[in-house]
């Protein structure tokens, strides 16, 4: 199978589909590789990296698209990639379609295979390949937000962790999952006083098991919702439904009852955002106030540390990725169950049921897909 990875394009974004690493086993598997020129320098890697296990380089996307079997990615494709999809090429890579109409339909129309990062699914009910993000952007939320809490940008002017005298930030993290334990553990690192807020009781009796007093946790009913944001400096957004647009959890009345120049970090913002007053945002301007609070909603946060995330995702997308090139998207799809899960698009239908109930488009089954 010929591979293609081409330079990632949405603003910001330098991460990349394959490091040299990943290539270079795709070589050794038989396959054909080919990598935009550039499209590792943003994480680090030259093309001569690339070329040194035996990668091809390729002067444009156009004809990294026009020429590969499957194209493996980062992001999300962007328009003018879109229009590059051919009938029967495999997509692999990050989709997050259920906020997203216009990729959805074009993806749809290319005709083309798109198996998404973020509903593969592992024996345990995990999301083996959006849980490497999951981490970095667990880890960054408290950093940008306490950037965020600067007087200069807009905030509180808090001190995350204090001072002899002077109590520290009052940080409330929503949804307890592997987002929001990775980001209650670096907030309380930075010595916040931290809650995380989540509805599954058997997750917060492991965070208490596992994490004792580090920070504390509270049911994620409407009410103590409602007390904790009213008495928070930060608020981390970080719920997760597979698949599916984020649930809106904290209305736009709930900001006028929050302390002015508080700070929000949307992590889900990649899936709508779980604040009504989330929009996503670039890097390269990554904060707006809406009534006195000061919302961070970066749309690929973790293409701000690019070589972390980068070696992070390809070391969980690499078995995957393999498995499609030497077996077919179809054999690896009937093989595994939980790469199945991943299908979200094939031959002009939508196979993932949480989009088109978010969309409101007709799905075919994965498994009746398999047979087309």
């Amino acid at each position: 199978m010929k591979i293609g990875c081409p330079k990632e394009i949405k603003p910001q974004e330098f991460r990349v589909g394959m490091t040299p690493s990943t290539a270079g086993e795709a070589v050794g598997h038989g396959h054909t590789v080919v990598v935009q020129t550039g499209g590792g320098a943003g994480a680090g890697f030259t093309d001569d990296d690339y070329r040194a296990v035996g990668a091809e380089i390729a002067d444009t996307a156009e004809e990294v698209f026009a020429t590969a079997d499957m194209i493996v990615k980062v992001k999300e494709p962007q328009p003018v990639e879109r229009a590059m999809l051919r009938e029967g090429q495999v997509l692999f890579t990050y989709l997050h379609l259920a906020p997203d109409p216009e990729q959805t339909h074009d993806l749809i129309a290319s005709g083309a295979t798109c198996i998404a990062y973020e509903t593969v699914t592992d024996e345990r009910g995990g999301l083996p390949l959006l849980a490497p993000m999951s981490e970095v952007a667990g880890r960054l939320a408290p950093q940008v937000g306490a950037w965020t809490l600067q007087k200069a940008n807009g905030g509180r002017g808090v001190l995350m962790g204090g001072v002899p005298g002077v109590g520290p930030a009052n940080v409330v993290v929503i949804g307890g999952g592997v987002v929001g334990t990775h980001a209650a553990k670096i907030a309380a690192g930075m010595g916040a006083d931290v809650t995380v807020l989540d509805r599954s009781l058997p997750r917060l009796r492991y965070l208490d098991d596992v994490f004792g007093t580090t920070f504390k946790n509270r049911y994620a009913s409407a009410a103590a919702t409602a007390e904790l944001v009213a008495t928070a400096d930060m608020v981390i957004g970080a719920v997760l439904i597979p698949g599916a647009a984020a649930p809106k959890l904290v209305s736009r009345a709930d900001l006028s009852t929050m302390k002015s120049g508080a700070a929000i970090v949307d992590v889900a913002i990649d899936q709508g955002g779980c604040f009504e007053t989330s929009k996503a945002t670039t890097h390269q301007d990554p904060i707006y106030e809406v009534d006195g609070i000061m919302h961070y909603c970066v749309a690929n946060m973790p293409g701000a540390v690019a070589r972390t995330s980068t070696i992070a995702l390809t070391n969980a997308t690499m078995p995957y990725m393999l498995a499609l090139a030497d077996k077919g998207w179809k054999k690896a799809c009937e093989d595994d169950v939980h790469l199945l899960d991943g299908l979200n698009v094939h031959a002009g239908k939508l196979t993932y049921y949480a989009v088109g109930k978010a969309l409101g488009i007709d799905v075919m089954s994965p498994q009746l897909a398999l047979k087309i």
